[in-house]
């Protein structure tokens, strides 16, 4: 294996779901794969992960399905002999058995069992506690030890907190665009001083807010990596929230209605004191254009607007 420079995951990855498991599996036996240079194309970015239990079950992805049976196999070598592996994935060059990447990608993938020799348990409570206080942690890994830890190791893989999308009125796109955000790896939470529509049996697992939108957007302090979207329809409802989210560094504004509707809501915001610079912020009519017609279809369009403004550039 070459000497693997420094190398840097722009924590473009989402780790949550890898953290929470991990963190419910405390105790097991575990082997974690993480994604370490990818060469052309790959199905994952650098920094991906992996985390397979003893008894076979697992969490995350490192290559999109095409080489994870290779994968797992592996890991359960790692869980058995606690020493990491590297693997190289290229595309296959026609031997059935053989693992490989159909896209034409290349990958560099290390497999480390979860212990003090390899990615030490307590580094996911570590992350967690950055992450639930709004802040990064970066990991350090050496290749050649397979230790993870805060100083040292050539490859660095920073765990970002996720993403948080902050839904103004708990209406029924609502309901879908939740969804789709948490599995896209953003922390949600529904903004509605109507109780009747704000209910845990209407949005399970996420949070909600029933104060009035400018009051709790102004609260949850919304920065570059959130997303503030306004779906009620009702300007008492909706313009404070826009207004509030234009004074702070939100990465992503979105208000959902017509154009004939969204010019009229300018207009508005204007008379409150927005600029012009401010105001060609909000994407409206929110979303991408897919000619939704349906609330899960609008849903839809508008976690694509919102994924499409995070990511650019980024690949």
């Amino acid at each position: 294996m070459r000497a693997l420079p420094e190398c840097v995951a722009s924590g473009a990855a989402s780790h949550r779901d890898i953290i929470e498991t991990a963190l419910h599996w405390r105790g097991n036996s575990l082997a974690i794969a993480t994604v370490v240079e990818t060469w052309r194309s790959a199905p994952c970015p650098a920094g991906t992960h992996m985390l397979m239990h003893e008894d076979g079950r697992f969490v995350g992805s490192v290559s999109g399905g095409c080489v994870e049976a290779d994968v797992l196999e592996t890991a359960a070598m790692v869980i058995a002999s606690g020493t990491h592996q590297v693997k190289r994935y290229g595309t296959a060059d026609g031997a059935v058995w053989e693992a490989g990447l159909p896209c034409g990608g290349d990958i560099l993938i290390l497999i480390q069992p979860v212990s003090a020799t390899g990615f030490p348990p307590d580094l996911f409570e570590q992350i967690d506690a950055a992450n639930r206080a709004g802040k990064p942690l970066t990991i350090r890994t050496s290749l050649e030890t397979g230790l993870s830890a805060l100083d040292t190791g050539a490859f660095v893989n920073i765990y970002a907190p996720p993403r948080r999308l902050l839904i103004v009125g708990a209406v029924e796109i609502a309901r879908t665009l939740s969804r789709l955000a948490r599995d896209t790896g953003s922390n949600v939470t529904v903004i509605d001083p109507r109780s009747r529509f704000l209910t845990e049996e209407r949005f399970p697992g996420v949070s909600l807010d029933d104060r009035w939108p400018d009051e709790a957007i102004k609260a949850l302090c919304p920065d570059e990596h959130t997303a503030v979207v306004t779906l009620s329809h009702d300007p008492k409802i909706d313009d404070p929230a826009l207004k509030a989210a234009l004074a702070a560094p939100t990465g992503y504004i979105a208000a959902l209605g017509s154009k004939s509707s969204h010019a009229a809501r300018l207009l508005r915001l204007q008379s409150l004191g927005c600029t012009d610079e401010q105001l060609a912020r909000i994407e409206g009519p929110a979303g991408v254009t897919i000619n939704a017609i349906n609330a899960p279809e609008i849903a839809l369009s508008i976690a694509g607007g919102m994924v499409r403004a995070f990511n650019h550039g980024r690949r």
